[in-house]
């Protein structure tokens, strides 16, 4: 066998190792995240329902430079909420403004990208598809599962599964008709990626050109 096509085959197999070796870890952090989203699913479903409310989960949309995962949009008459769950025990040191947050779990530290901030491109990807609402309409909000236990203050636009639904029914003026309901969640669906193992696949690759290793969405 030529020499030049040995080499190829090395280096396609390395590609290919390497990538599955990503998303595995990937869908590793993905089922503990999972447990949180299950969590948050059942009060959405079970506080939320039509013809004022409709829930999303799991929502991959395109942009301009990759693809952004969501794990829930709640479209309502009184908004639509992009939600972000994160499922953590322990210790939560929060600072709106910086770009790391830290868990203390055992007394030992884990940091992690600031979900406020990481939502900010979500809500982004909403609204440049929702672009017939006002920016105003379409909301981010972090959902903390699991036992955390926040040692800072709370910052805006955060709340602990129990809070979820006071937190969401607090915002009850209408922005929207039940008809434009309707139509946010037809143009949502219609742009969502598939539900499938190759979106996310997709979805890492265009985390690790955006963030050199990074898979937080």
């Amino acid at each position: 066998m030529d020499l030049e096509k040995v080499d190829l085959y090395v280096i396609l197999a390395f590609a290919i190792g390497f990538l599955l070796g990503r998303y595995q870890a990937y869908r590793a952090r993905r089922k503990l995240q999972n447990t949180g989203e299950g969590l948050v699913s059942s009060v959405l479903c079970k506080e939320f329902r039509p013809p004022d409310y409709h829930l999303m989960n799991h929502v991959t949309l395109r942009m301009e430079d990759g693809t952004t995962q969501i794990d829930h949009i709640l479209v309502s008459r009184f908004g639509v909420f992009v939600i972000e769950t994160k499922h953590y025990n322990g210790w939560i040191f929060a600072n709106v403004d910086h770009k790391i947050w830290t868990q203390v779990l055992y007394q030992t530290k884990f940091r992690f990208q600031n979900p406020v901030l990481q939502n900010k491109r979500h809500v982004r990807g909403v609204r440049n598809l929702l672009d017939f609402l006002p920016a105003t309409a379409v909301k981010s909000v972090v959902v903390f599962t699991g036992d955390a236990e926040f040692k800072t203050e709370i910052p805006q636009g955060v709340c602990q599964i129990e809070n979820l639904a006071d937190f969401l029914l607090h915002h009850s003026e209408a922005v929207m008709s039940h008809n434009r309901v309707q139509f946010s969640v037809g143009r949502l669906e219609t742009a969502r990626l598939a539900i499938s193992g190759q979106t996310d696949v997709e979805h890492v690759e265009s985390l690790q050109r955006r963030h050199g290793g990074s898979t937080q969405s």
